[in-house]
């Protein structure tokens, strides 16, 4: 049976030092990803203010109710992560890996969506450089619209796979009983990224599927 306490590296006196330093390591990640997404939200804003109409005309043409689905998905995995993290911290082991493979099946049903959504995106002629093709006196501007729209979302979605590759690992430790009470660090770091992508998506959403409808 593995230990469930802390593994502390050379460089550190104790385990208390050792999680300060995960915990500021993990803030810092996250707040470059967070830069990395604002110059693109801050790029999609900019440019939807040049052409309003055409980023509504290119935002009904995205599926709504997948959107909406996968939204439900993430929000579900959200709280499935929280629990896992929970668990870890009352050493429940069976419940921390049911969590988490629920968030892994969860994270996978999102990225087999966002699939059928991109293949739909395809048969309509709505990707950019390969197959585009709009009606309208616009289609510039309404390409410009999809540019940004398979940017975005392909990059969350790449993280949103990252994460699932992530829990997955950290799963299959669990189910080898390598974490407990007195040791959870990685499970709950992992959390708090897999909150990050989810809230990503939560301005992904509305600014793509939502807003630009108006």
């Amino acid at each position: 049976m593995a230990s469930t306490i802390a593994p502390i590296a050379p460089q550190f006196d104790d385990a208390v030092q050792q999680r300060d330093a995960s915990n500021l390591g993990i803030w810092i990640f996250l707040a470059t990803e967070i830069l990395f997404f604002g110059v693109l939200f801050a790029a999609y804003a900019i440019t939807r203010t040049q052409h309003t109409a055409a980023f509504a005309a290119g935002s009904r043409l995205t599926d709504l109710s997948l959107a909406t689905v996968n939204t439900a998905l993430l929000l579900t995995s959200s709280l499935t992560m929280a629990l896992g993290v929970y668990a870890a911290q009352s050493g429940a082991r069976r419940a921390l890996v049911r969590w988490l493979s629920l968030t892994v099946i969860l994270g996978v049903a999102f990225l087999v969506i966002k699939g059928f959504e991109y293949h739909a995106d395809y048969v309509e002629h709505l990707v950019p450089a390969v197959d585009f093709s709009y009606p309208g006196a616009q289609a510039g501007e309404v390409e410009l619209f999809f540019y940004l729209y398979f940017v975005i979302t392909a990059i969350h979605g790449l993280h949103v796979f990252i994460g699932v590759v992530v829990i997955s690992v950290i799963a299959v430790m669990a189910s080898r009983n390598a974490f407990g009470p007195a040791y959870f660090t990685p499970v709950d770091l992992t959390g708090l990224y897999w909150h990050l992508v989810d809230i990503i998506w939560l301005f992904v959403y509305p600014m793509l599927y939502l807003v630009s409808r108006s």
